[in-house]
């Protein structure tokens, strides 16, 4: 059984995160420790960069918390070039796995707000009246009608970054 401490209590990153190791480890195959730790960058994080950053500051304060885990995940979401997207950064005691998301362009009222200092979640919350959005479908499952949510994108992208993991040419 592996021990994956993921670098956030966000239900929807959480899910994301057991649904893909289960998918490559099997089912039963994780236990999942979920920390609130600090991601170093701005509540919402503009840029690839800085988005980036922020997921590897998680996974390194996480593994600091819970040094004796099999893995640590750590899912940054952030605004790039008016669209919305995150990092996934996985490492284990050899290797690192990153992967970024799709993205889901934003309107521009939306944007005005994110761009004046507010973080995606409040606004989104405000213009669908759903509290707490960003733990449930986020703006990906408002703007794709449910066909997608934050946790099925977020998914996708733990599968990608875990590919280093389970497959022996990563490591040659």
């Amino acid at each position: 059984m592996h021990n994956v401490v993921t670098a956030t209590t966000n239900p929807a990153k959480i899910q994301a995160i057991l649904a893909a190791f289960e998918l490559i480890y099997g089912e039963g195959s994780c236990h999942i420790d979920a920390i609130s730790v600090d991601s170093g960058v701005p509540e919402q994080p503009n840029g690839n960069e800085e988005t980036r950053a922020g997921a590897r500051n998680r996974v390194e304060n996480a593994r600091a918390m819970r040094p004796d885990a099999d893995f640590w995940v750590a899912i940054e979401a952030g605004i790039d070039e008016g669209s919305t997207f995150s990092w996934v950064v996985i490492e284990n005691a050899e290797r690192r796995g990153e992967a970024r998301s799709a993205t889901l362009p934003l309107p521009e009222v939306i944007l005005e707000k994110v761009r004046e200092g507010e973080a995606l979640g409040p606004v989104m919350s405000h213009y669908t009246g759903i509290d707490k959005i960003g733990r449930k479908e986020g703006a990906i499952g408002v703007f794709t009608k449910g066909t997608l949510t934050r946790s099925s994108v977020y998914h996708q992208a733990v599968v990608l970054a875990l590919s280093p993991f389970h497959n022996a040419i990563y490591g040659q």
